[in-house]
């Protein structure tokens, strides 16, 4: 039994003194409930069908081979500034994306397109992002690239785990709350060196740097 069916049935079955009682104390206090509306009947996120993450390449799921990226925004002061961030899942090597003017759908696609095009086509296999609006242009951005993009389930941050922990070392940059329009290409760039340089543990105390160079000498 669900938790739906549990709700609904208070609130059918309910009568009287009893109906009060449960109405009293369930969180909302309303006598009548709307049911929430099930996913598989939840509107489209965007105008054009989304890959979602359960059809990525077992590949990346493992990261097994380079090439896969996940990708979000870190937002600024008023949810009026961005910056693009993206992490491949094999190296953790970390690409910023300059998005000076703002973080519409048409200038993250634009955006997008001109970063990972710097990387040769073996290291261009896949984009995992979250539903967010500045992917709107996602198909566009996929037949400029021939990169497919897979989308997280709606709430599940940790299917971009490498990405969510990156955006936590960039705030320490970026603090929230903050105009993160006024950070130049070369400001990106900076940052971008500095966690690449960095020793990870998860990489038996590589740098993304490091591990992506030695991919770069095979792929060049």
């Amino acid at each position: 039994m669900t938790h739906e069916t549990i709700y609904q049935a208070l609130y059918v079955q309910g009568r009287g003194e009893l109906r009060r009682e449960l109405t009293r104390a369930l969180r909302s206090g309303r006598a009548r409930r709307k049911p929430h509306r099930q996913a598989n009947k939840r509107q489209p996120r965007f105008s054009t069908p989304m890959a979602m993450i359960s059809e990525r390449p077992a590949e990346a799921g493992d990261r097994a081979v380079p090439g896969h990226w996940e990708g979000d925004l870190i937002i600024g002061k008023n949810q009026a500034s961005a910056i693009g961030t993206l992490v491949e899942r094999s190296t953790r090597y970390v690409m910023l994306v300059h998005l000076p003017v703002d973080h519409t759908a048409e200038r993250m696609r634009d955006a997008l397109v001109e970063t990972m095009r710097t990387l040769p086509a073996q290291l261009r296999r896949s984009l995992t992002w979250d539903q967010g609006s500045e992917m709107g242009a996602h198909q566009a951005f996929t037949l400029a690239t021939d990169i497919p993009v897979y989308f997280c389930d709606p709430a599940s941050p940790w299917q971009r785990g490498s990405n969510e922990n990156t955006n936590g070392l960039l705030r320490q940059h970026f603090p929230k709350g903050t105009d993160l329009s006024v950070h130049t290409r070369d400001q990106l760039d900076a940052v971008a060196a500095e966690l690449n340089a960095r020793p990870r543990k998860t990489l038996d105390w590589d740098t993304p740097a490091g591990r992506l160079a030695v991919l770069l000498a095979v792929y060049i």
